[in-house]
């Protein structure tokens, strides 16, 4: 597939590695020749110097092809432009677009424009980690009213099944971290030490998942 990245910070730059290493064609475009510097000598793709809302740069770039459109400039207002114009005219519809605005990308979320803010999800990140018995967001759909959260598990869970923790809790366990693998867990699989658990969780649910999860399975019969 084709993926046409606007803003080669750090992001961009990392995003571009990303996709080639896993075997797409890559256009970066950026209004530094400069930034490009960030780029690794092996990178194979194409680097054009340009704004990313231009139509022709995005023809140089091979937008009329592309799989998927990324904005991830330093400017919030370029790339929400830059996205609306890749979908509006080019009709792609896979496009993100960072916006360190909170306030604003939940806006543009919900005009059908997906956005990604860093700045609270890091903060989240942040003070989930710091926190005892704290839990990571890692994906929501407000639409569909379904999460993927990690949960705390208490450690009096260890030894049983995690069946018997998604019937209890009401939440379905996606996959676990063990000992820095990832792992998909089958109807025999137990909870062991360390094991870094991540929930989809349903919004409105009954019970609350991470009240059961952090407790004594005895605490919650």
């Amino acid at each position: 597939m084709h993926i046409v990245i606007m803003g080669c910070g750090r992001t961009g730059a990392t995003l571009a590695t990303e996709f080639e290493a896993r075997g797409h064609t890559v256009a970066v475009i950026d209004q530094s020749g400069d930034a490009f510097r960030r780029l690794p000598s092996s990178f194979k793709g194409q680097r054009i110097t340009g704004i990313g809302f231009d139509r022709d740069t995005l023809v140089s770039a091979g937008v009329e092809d592309a799989y998927g459109f990324a904005a991830v400039s330093d400017g919030d207002n370029s790339n929400i432009l830059a996205a609306r114009v890749v979908r509006e005219t080019y009709g792609i519809e896979n496009v993100v677009a960072r916006i360190a605005d909170f306030g604003r990308a939940e806006v543009y979320r919900r005009l059908g424009i997906p956005t990604v803010a860093p700045v609270p999800w890091t903060a989240a990140q942040i003070v989930t980690r710091l926190l005892p018995g704290g839990s990571d967001d890692l994906f929501d759909d407000p639409s569909a009213g379904v999460s993927l959260r990690r949960l705390p598990v208490d450690p009096a869970w260890v030894g049983r099944r995690y069946t018997e923790l998604q019937e209890r809790s009401g939440a379905r366990v996606a996959y676990l971290v063990r000992f820095g693998e990832p792992l998909l867990p089958v109807t025999d699989t137990r909870v062991q030490e360390g094991d870094e658990a991540y929930f989809a969780l349903v919004r409105g649910a009954e019970l609350d998942p991470a009240r059961v999860t952090g407790r004594s399975p005895e605490v919650t019969r």
